[in-house]
């Protein structure tokens, strides 16, 4: 009984030794992944002098918010505004469209049906970078250039959420489109009465991927706009970053903008992660 209760004892120390081990590793990688964060947020609340000579201090010596109000008051609510529209536009857009194909691929017997989902597929695997000399011809071409229909346009439709939307309507049982179309239902009735409601995790998972790529696109907007009244927020950044600022490191302003940019995105993933989630799992296994 002794040597039971001893090998009992040592399984629960080891077992204790374990945990203490694997939260030391889990709070020294997040410390290490949100220190940068840190950083960042200090050196946007630093003096210009005080940010360049000690760039890696987490404590602004003095504080300030001078960066800040100095990107109020300039263009950041301009592209800030821009960035808005376009991805609740481009999300809103992307959201119904990446679903109606989705469906038909999914649904409708067509011909070619096969051609144009590996078309799609393919499409997933060409680099962005191929597309900028065409995207930007087309666009001239159609003499959209340098508008917000350039900046919107083009990005209503993507081959990964087509896919995504696909492959959920295959999980979904034909029975509920069989019985909506005993009661009368046409296809496009039956699609957004009856199977994109079942859709839901994968139309917030698409939602919010869409917002997050969309709100965060910058090669788009190199080859669709120059017209500094419509730069979006990265591209806006980028522009402060180029050293459009003049003299000077310029960090607590540079931060200080990346910083806002990050905010929307961030608290919209926190608010919608246990969905993100859950919209993950399930798709994970009905597939």
């Amino acid at each position: 009984m002794a040597t039971l209760s001893s090998a009992s004892q040592r399984r629960r120390h080891g077992g204790m030794v374990n945990t203490v081990v694997g939260y030391a590793l889990l709070i020294f990688f997040a410390l290490v992944f949100i220190y940068p964060f840190v950083i960042q947020l200090a050196n946007s609340l630093k003096t210009e002098p005080d940010a360049a000579a000690n760039p890696l201090s987490p404590v602004p010596q003095p504080l300030t918010t001078a960066g800040f109000d100095r990107l109020l008051n300039g263009d950041f609510p301009l592209w800030l505004g821009n960035s808005v529209l376009i991805a609740v536009v481009v999300t809103v857009g992307r959201v119904f469209l990446d679903s109606l194909a989705g469906y038909a691929l999914a649904r409708l017997r067509f011909g070619g049906r096969r051609a144009i989902f590996a078309t799609i597929v393919a499409i997933m695997a060409v680099p962005g970078v191929v597309l900028f000399i065409p995207k930007f011809l087309v666009l001239n071409q159609l003499g959209i250039y340098d508008t917000y229909t350039a900046l919107i346009l083009p990005l209503l439709v993507d081959a990964a959420g087509v896919f995504i939307m696909k492959q959920f309507f295959e999980s979904v049982p034909l029975s509920m489109e069989e019985a909506a179309r005993i009661d009368g239902a046409g296809v496009f009735r039956t699609f957004w009465s009856v199977v994109l409601p079942m859709a839901r995790p994968a139309l917030i998972t698409l939602t919010i991927l869409s917002f997050q790529g969309t709100w965060n696109e910058f090669p788009h907007t190199l080859v669709a706009v120059q017209d500094p009244s419509l730069f979006t927020l990265p591209r806006g950044v980028a522009n402060l970053v180029s050293g459009s600022l003049g003299a000077g490191t310029q960090y607590p302003l540079k931060l200080g903008a990346a910083l806002l940019a990050t905010i929307p995105v961030a608290i919209i993933f926190a608010i919608f992660q246990r969905y993100f989630v859950r919209g993950a799992t399930e798709g994970a296994e009905k597939g």
